[in-house]
């Protein structure tokens, strides 16, 4: 039993991250924070302890705000979005553009008949 009251890596006083680059786009009235889903589908907004760790999950093109953990909270919920997630490691690259196929010109040795 002694061995189980180690260090709890995951201690119940949860004290805030402190200012956080939060990822934002642009929306018709200024920034808006982006909300992530969650390897399981849950709705998460999104911050990094610094701007490296965000370009290096999302890309130097990525837009972003400092915000204290309590005021991003703040902002997504609203949204129903309760989790934040501080530093994600983890993340699918973008999906890439589609390119239209265009049909071989037939030639007459393929024709039939």
């Amino acid at each position: 039993m002694a061995e189980l009251l180690g260090d709890d890596p995951e201690p119940a006083d949860r004290r805030p991250a402190g200012p956080l680059f939060v990822p934002v786009r642009l929306g018709p009235w200024g920034d808006a924070v982006r909300v992530f889903r969650t390897p399981l589908g849950s709705r998460t907004a999104v911050g990094f302890t610094s701007v490296r760790r965000l370009t290096a999950t999302l890309g130097g093109e990525q837009a972003w705000i400092r915000l204290a953990e309590p005021a991003l909270r703040s902002l997504v919920a609203p949204l129903g979005v309760t989790r934040v997630t501080v530093d994600p490691q983890l993340s699918a690259p973008a999906p890439a553009p589609v390119v239209p196929v265009t049909p071989a010109p037939m030639t007459a040795a393929l024709r039939v008949g």
